[in-house]
């Protein structure tokens, strides 16, 4: 899977057309060295999205879980957050909020916290959000770009929450999904169009529902039309934009190290 392909032809990542694995330039786009140092392959294997779809479901279920068996005492069973971890185990694994940020110093969970949930039904509709909205995104801007995209939105959601909703703690992908809506809107179209009714119903469910982190679903809304526009979806990603999205990737699994290390030594 990992060997370096040193001969034939690849897919350009840019414009989709066959290059020379060894080109210096893609004649259709323009783009500068498509066959990626021999490794095109390795990513076009990745999928449509660098591999980053499965990243989070899994990655955001395999941190639930963990989150349940660090401190199973403290689980709280009933209520709408059926399955709730303790907020004790939250902030282990990379909660954010004024407690996080401001007590424990963890200024990085604004990333970690979109890996985090606070029970089974809020796990389950943000994958479904994120299953149906990430491969659109991608489909529209690009992967590379649909991860940076995901990325700038948890920055935003949760630096908003904290520092403009006062959020004690907050967790969810919600933020950065708000973030995907955000950004499709902006692309227009009848997509676009399509997003704007799915982002008013969710944005009035959150209204009506207690306990949901508005302020972080605006500042990730924000963040993901702010970036998509800053992002022109006509044109094809770049080679930058495939190191800042592979930076992203690396950065949401420091952010959760981060937080696990410095706690434990804190406690």
């Amino acid at each position: 899977m990992f060997k370096k392909q040193t001969e034939g032809s690849v897919v350009c990542p840019s414009c989709r057309n066959l290059v020379g694995v060894n080109d210096e330039q893609c004649y259709n786009c323009g783009r500068r060295n498509p066959g990626m140092w021999g490794y095109a392959k390795l990513f076009q294997q990745l999928g449509y999205d660098l591999g980053f779809l499965p990243f989070v479901l899994y990655g955001s279920a395999l941190m639930y879980v963990l989150t349940l068996l660090w401190d199973p005492a403290g689980i709280r069973p009933g209520g709408m957050m059926i399955l709730s971890p303790s907020p004790e185990s939250m902030l282990t694994f990379g909660a954010s909020g004024i407690i996080a940020v401001f007590e424990l110093g963890h200024w990085w969970s604004v990333l970690s916290a979109s890996f985090l949930h606070g029970g089974v039904l809020h796990i389950f509709f943000n994958m479904m959000w994120a299953r149906n909205l990430l491969p659109v995104t991608a489909e529209i801007y690009g992967a590379s770009r649909s991860v940076i995209i995901y990325t700038v939105s948890s920055i935003l959601g949760f630096w908003a929450s904290t520092f403009i909703g006062g959020s004690l703690l907050t967790i969810g992908a919600s933020a950065s999904i708000f973030g995907l809506l955000g950004a499709l809107i902006r692309s227009g179209g009848a997509i676009g169009n399509q997003v704007k009714v799915w982002a008013v119903v969710l944005f009035v469910f959150g209204f009506i529902m207690p306990g949901v982190d508005n302020f972080a679903h605006g500042g990730g809304f924000v963040g993901g039309y702010l970036t998509g526009r800053l992002m022109d979806s006509l044109k094809p990603a770049g080679q930058v934009d495939l190191f800042i999205a592979i930076g992203c990737i690396f950065a949401f699994v420091a952010s959760i190290v981060m937080s696990f290390v410095s706690t434990r030594l804190l406690f």
